[in-house]
Parts: structure tokens; C-alpha cells; sequence
């Protein structure tokens, strides 16, 4: 073997190992509470679950689940504004902590990271008239349904709609929203945040969620290996869904109950 291809691989398993350094050293609670502080990534363009308030501070959903776990903890909260794309590099290379950053569970993603049992979810629903007999996609047959073009919930609402179904299509959310409200479509396929945002512009009980057309869980990310700080975070979970605080703070942000996983 050459000195060449000796020293390339021997750059190629110190690259390796570096890759790996990050997950080498499983951290405790223990740790966290010696360090004194929770660091926490989190997503502050997109509300309701991030976003940020009139300090330019982040707020939201996430935010107040990301400071309540760290009371849980014991120590002190340090939120980290990160993006979409690079949320999931910031926790691998110890930039932080756990990520509270609206990050649906997949197959793939758990490949990377470890995920908690849902703390929220992104929830399509069915939502219209409270008189209208409908109780599941079957019941659609008939009836006209709104949706905003080419979205998850077209995506969905097309899916499980019967042939039959008069599914009318409009340019955005607030379209849909206004169809609903002038009478143009019986019912629509929303987020829970547009049907809370509906709600508070019509009399009480005129339109009902009917039930559900997609939920997709968030979990909070942690690197792999941390099993016990992955169960401290879920033992924080099933906390704070019994004694109803989740299901405040979900109230309290998304208008809607604390979804049922």
C-alpha cells in the first residue's frame, strides 16, 4: 500500500469519526442541569407554533412548550432561532440541545434523529356548516367543498372525497375562507389555525370541524442515543397533556383542543 492511499485513509476514518463525534457523548439531565440552561432550536417564521413578538423575541406554540420543558428540567431556557433546512445540522453538530421546532415526524427523518411522542400536530380538517349531515368523507357525496389551490389540503380533500363531490378550488386560504362564509361552498378543507380564525368571525355554532382530513405529529428531536433524556421528555409530554397544560397552550395559539394521538 502507498504512503498516498495510506494517509487518504487515514484523513477518510478521521473524517468518519469526527462525523460520528457529535452522538459519541450522550448527554443527561444531569449534564443539562450542571450546564444550567436548556438550548433549544426553534423555528420563529412559522406561526402560530413560531414566530416572534414585538421584542423581536421568538413566541409562540413552540416557545412556550420550549420554556415549559425547561422548567420541567429545572434549568433555564435558551431559544435559538434556526431554519427549515438546517434545524436538523444544528442539533447533529451539538449547536443545540433538542429541537421544539414543529418538526412532523417521517420515516426518514427518525433515520437521524430520536422523536418524542407528539407534543402537536399540523391538522387538516373538514370544517363547515354545524346543520350539514356530514360525518365522514362518504357524506361529501353532493356537496361543494373549498379548498385553497394546489395545497396539502387540496392534496387531501381530493383523496378521500367520493366521486360525486364538488370540490371547488380557490387561490388561497382566505378565498376558501370567504367562500365558506358568503355561502359559496358548504364546507372547506383547512388547518384548525383557519378554522379558529373562522370561528371568530361568525356567530357561535354556524360551522364545526367534521372530522379530521390529515394530522400529522410533531415531535421534539433529540440526537440519538440519549435515552434518558429522551425519556425525560416524554414523561414531560404525558405530564403535561393529563394535567391539561398542553391542551391551554394549543388553545391558547392554535384556537383548537390538544389533538388526540
Amino acid at each position: 500500500m502507498t504512503t498516498t492511499r495510506r494517509t487518504a485513509i487515514a484523513l477518510g476514518l478521521g473524517a468518519a469519526l469526527s462525523t460520528l463525534a457529535p452522538f459519541a457523548a450522550a448527554q443527561s439531565v444531569a449534564d443539562l442541569k450542571k450546564k444550567g440552561e436548556l438550548t433549544i432550536g426553534m423555528l420563529v417564521d412559522f406561526p402560530p407554533y413560531g414566530t416572534t413578538d414585538a421584542k423581536n423575541q421568538p413566541d409562540g406554540y413552540d416557545a412556550d412548550v420550549a420554556k415549559l420543558l425547561a422548567k420541567e428540567l429545572g434549568v433555564k431556557a435558551n431559544i435559538v432561532p434556526v431554519t427549515g433546512p438546517n434545524r436538523i445540522p444544528f442539533l447533529l453538530t451539538n449547536k443545540v440541545d433538542v429541537l421544539v421546532a414543529s418538526l412532523a415526524v417521517t420515516p426518514e427523518r427518525a433515520k437521524q434523529v430520536d422523536f418524542s411522542k407528539p407534543y402537536a400536530a399540523a391538522t387538516i380538517v373538514l370544517y363547515g356548516k354545524k346543520s350539514a349531515n356530514i360525518k365522514s368523507a362518504a357524506d361529501l357525496k353532493g356537496v361543494r367543498v373549498g379548498v385553497a389551490r394546489a395545497s396539502t389540503q387540496d392534496v387531501a380533500v381530493t383523496k378521500a372525497a367520493p366521486e360525486g363531490t364538488e370540490i371547488r378550488r380557490f387561490d388561497d386560504d382566505a378565498s376558501a375562507m370567504q367562500a365558506l362564509m358568503s355561502g359559496q361552498v358548504d364546507a372547506i378543507g383547512c388547518s384548525v389555525t383557519v378554522a379558529a380564525q373562522i370561528a371568530k368571525r361568525v356567530p357561535a355554532n354556524t360551522f364545526e370541524n367534521k372530522f379530521n382530513l390529515l394530522q400529522q405529529g410533531m415531535g421534539i428531536a433529540l440526537r440519538p442515543g440519549q435515552q434518558e433524556l429522551l425519556a425525560a421528555v416524554n414523561a414531560f409530554i404525558d405530564k403535561n397533556t393529563a394535567n391539561g397544560e398542553l391542551n391551554k397552550l394549543y388553545q391558547k395559539w392554535l384556537g383548537a383542543d390538544f389533538p388526540k394521538f
